[in-house]
């Protein structure tokens, strides 16, 4: 289907994204331009340190602060100086229907400003994902999800089935008017990761000092398969256990040649919420 204007659609998509790259080998990925002074939103497992480059669309470089991060809906947002930049139209994602064409933006491989189009293919778990059938390479994560309109209606996250999963925009604007997360928190930066059989586990990116998982000696490296003696089929199977699983929760991993499975007892804590 050809869409009238598809091509300046595009090009302002390409436009409002970055690429987000961290110091020190702890990798990058994509970013939305998420108002004109510089407010800019990535996933939280790209955004793993507190300072970063970021890269526009005409090749210059900024200085990046990371502002706040939620593990639990992966996002975080950064803030550059400057102002007057392209900024993305948010959509609104609870009107999204099964079938509308959808365009994804992002760096995967090394390939600046890629695109590729699809369609939604379903919305699980009550709308708190955005499930569509475009392709994602890693770099791709914190990229845009657009409508045909170029309204940008998820952040791109993670391939699971073979469909790309976004968070939601409204998910995002919810982010972006708190600070924090919400509920009780392992203290970790976790990327989605495919096992054998098709399973689905989270790779710990990072373990906070001072963090529940640090205290049940989770470490750089460990895969998180499951929690409650119950496999995660994605990451809201992860959010429930945290929520249901009172003071303390078994929580089942993987580490070194993973051949096998070991579990550890996690003491959750409900973070204390920052002062405005």
């Amino acid at each position: 289907m050809t869409i009238p204007g598809f091509g300046e659609v595009a090009e302002r998509l390409r436009r409002s994204t970055v690429h987000v790259r961290f110091h020190r080998g702890q990798g990058g990925g994509s970013g939305v331009i998420w108002s004109q002074d510089g407010v800019i939103v990535t996933n939280a497992h790209v955004a793993r340190g507190t300072r970063a480059e970021v890269a526009l669309w005409d090749g210059s470089a900024h200085e990046a602060t990371v502002m706040s991060r939620d593990t639990r809906r992966d996002l975080a947002s950064l803030k550059i100086d400057a102002s007057g930049l392209p900024a993305a139209t948010p959509g609104d994602s609870s009107a999204l229907r099964i079938g509308e064409l959808v365009i994804a933006v992002g760096n995967p491989l090394g390939f600046i400003g890629a695109l590729t189009t699809g369609v939604v293919h379903s919305l699980p778990n009550r709308r708190r994902w955005v499930a569509a059938d475009v392709r994602l390479a890693p770099g791709n994560s914190g990229g845009p999800l657009a409508d045909a309109r170029g309204r940008v209606i998820g952040i791109n996250t993670m391939i699971a089935g073979g469909l790309a999963l976004a968070v939601p925009s409204n998910a995002v604007g919810e982010f972006l008017g708190r600070r924090g997360a919400q509920g009780p928190a392992l203290g970790v930066t976790l990327q989605p990761v495919s096992l054998r059989g098709g399973a689905l586990g989270f790779l710990l990116l990072k373990v906070d000092r001072g963090s529940a998982a640090e205290a049940a000696s989770l470490m750089i490296g460990d895969v998180l398969i499951g929690a409650g003696g119950r496999p995660f089929a994605s990451l809201d199977d992860l959010h429930a256990a945290l929520d249901s699983g009172g003071e303390a929760l078994g929580v089942q991993f993987l580490r070194g040649d993973r051949r096998s499975t070991r579990e550890t007892a996690v003491r959750l804590r409900v973070p204390t919420p920052e002062a405005a």
